[in-house]
């Protein structure tokens, strides 16, 4: 939404001076998005947020003072921000542990926010609020100063010969090239490795697609197993109400060919 904002052919010749703050959420803005932004209303304060429903909304916060160090260098745009007052945020292991720092499991939240359970659905109430922590479905881990960073949605996790890749690592390597808008990065059948990662981009104006070139520009700055292996454009992504990509669409094409004895990962 912010980046419609900042791609309307009036925006250049309206007055942001009055705007003084700006709360976003549902996903992180990549850096480049934020660098516009952060520039298009220079005396706006930014602060993302992060939760969900089940905990009252918002659970986490990231302020714009935290962004940027004394060097210039951005710190910590990628996270999600630090528990709220209320809110408390572990990091837990498929077996239920609570993770150390650094360590990649799924984020939990804790507080007197967290619902009582889904109406009438008592067995997906026990699926999700285990030992009073509501289990978001997010991979993510936890500096050792508690800010919290995404790595995937579970769902969306790739599994590739074995190892885990998450689409959101990958993709904010490919927005940071000149000539992509939007991405998703979803896993598709590869008949060795189980999944293979494919990418497709929106562009912005006037740019060509070049999908070797895409693929080039991640290498160096991706382990080789993470790169992906194929690269299509179109001109828009499928998006939910909430602005968020529907990769369970993008994903289906690919593996509907599959009997239904084969599993389907994250249908």
């Amino acid at each position: 939404m912010i980046g419609m904002v900042l791609d309307h052919p009036d925006f250049n010749d309206t007055d942001t001076s009055s705007i003084r703050r700006i709360l976003y959420g549902a996903a992180p803005m990549t850096d480049a998005l934020l660098d516009r932004a952060m520039a298009a209303f220079p005396r706006a304060e930014f602060m993302q947020l992060y939760g969900m429903t089940e905990t009252a909304s918002n659970a986490c916060i990231l302020h714009s003072r935290v962004f940027t160090g004394p060097d210039g260098k951005r710190l910590r745009s990628r996270s999600v921000g630090r528990a709220m007052i209320g809110s408390e945020v572990g990091i837990f292991s498929a077996a239920g542990d609570l993770l150390p720092s650094g360590e990649v499991g799924e984020i939990a939240i804790r507080g007197p926010g967290v619902m009582l359970g889904y109406w009438n659905r008592p067995e997906a109430t026990a699926a999700a609020v285990r030992g009073g922590w509501m289990h978001t479905g997010d991979g993510g881990s936890m500096d050792a100063e508690g800010y919290a960073y995404l790595a995937d949605r579970i769902k969306d996790m790739i599994i590739s010969g074995g190892e885990n890749i998450y689409s959101l690592e990958v993709e904010a390597i490919l927005v940071r090239h000149p000539s992509v808008r939007q991405c998703a990065v979803i896993g598709i059948p590869h008949p060795v490795w189980g999944e293979a990662v494919h990418a497709i981009v929106t562009l912005n104006h006037g740019e060509s697609f070049d999908e070797l070139a895409l693929i080039d520009f991640c290498r160096g700055q991706l382990s080789g197993y993470k790169l992906p292996r194929s690269i299509e454009h179109r001109d828009e992504l499928p998006l939910t109400a909430a602005g968020k990509v529907m990769k369970r669409d993008l994903r289906a094409p690919f593996w509907a060919h599959l009997a239904p004895s084969h599993p389907t990962p994250r249908r």
